[in-house]
């Protein structure tokens, strides 16, 4: 095992996103039913202006199962987080947003609709339009990123290729390490771990983020060892990992024979 320097520079963004996810899995474990994970299903979530925080919401709120709704005067903004996956939807106006809106809700599925708004003044009164017309969202942008506890740790593994084939196999190691335990840590664990990758899509450019307990980061980071050097993962791993402020690389490589 070698320790390498930090080479991702999707790493502060997926961290803030995790945070954000968090912060908004808190919220849903403390609605009355909640099922085995935590779901904002039939929630509605208000982003703002489609700014960098706001595209950090938007894939929080995804991954947490809401409908969530942001407004952009800026169409290079627009093209990006619609290229990206940050939102299904761009629209022109509140009233197609909540035609789609209203379904999903309904359904309790997860969407993200984003409406074009002419100019930076209108995407300013946008809320207040919202208000206008008797929408109220349930969530709001402004929620606050929940850090990891004193006793938690943040784990990142990547590699540098062929990642459709060996990130699924290192995302079973975690989930098989987390096992299931019905904690609300855990199952918010899981449905990250689950969700993630398809919200995050090339925005995490081939890299898994897990909070976990000392004692399962651990437990993960010799799994992978183990199957990197018994040539089960055929290829290079680097883990990076941060207890109590302290952040390092490590690299585990197959085995030379």
């Amino acid at each position: 095992m070698t320790t390498t320097s930090n080479p991702h520079g999707a790493l502060e963004f997926v961290i803030h996103v995790e945070r954000l996810y968090t912060a908004l899995a808190t919220a849903a474990l403390r609605e009355p039913g909640t099922g085995h994970e935590p779901s904002l299903g039939g929630k509605l979530l208000y982003a703002g202006s489609l700014n960098a925080e706001a595209r950090a919401l938007l894939v929080a709120a995804n991954i947490a199962g809401a409908a969530s709704l942001a407004v952009s005067a800026d169409a290079d903004a627009r093209k990006l987080a619609l290229r990206e996956g940050v939102v299904d939807f761009l629209v022109t106006s509140l009233d197609e947003a909540l035609r789609i809106l209203k379904n999903e809700i309904r359904k309790r599925t997860t969407v993200a609709v984003c409406v074009a708004s002419e100019s930076k003044a209108s995407e300013t009164d946008f809320a207040g339009e919202m208000l206008r017309r008797g929408v109220r969202s349930d969530l709001t942008s402004g929620i606050e990123a929940v850090l990891p506890d004193a006793d938690q740790v943040l784990l990142a593994w990547s590699v540098a290729s062929e990642t459709a084939q060996w990130l699924p196999k290192l995302d079973a190691i975690a989930l098989h390490c987390i096992g299931s335990d019905s904690s609300p840590a855990c199952a918010t664990a899981r449905r990250w771990l689950r969700l993630a990758p398809r919200y995050l899509g090339r925005m995490a450019q081939g890299l898994r983020l897990l909070r976990c307990d000392e004692q399962t980061a651990v437990k993960l980071q010799q799994e992978i060892r183990e199957q990197v050097e018994r040539g089960e993962i055929g290829i290079s791993v680097d883990v990076w990992q941060s207890r109590k402020g302290q952040a390092e690389w490590s690299s585990f490589a197959p085995l030379t024979r």
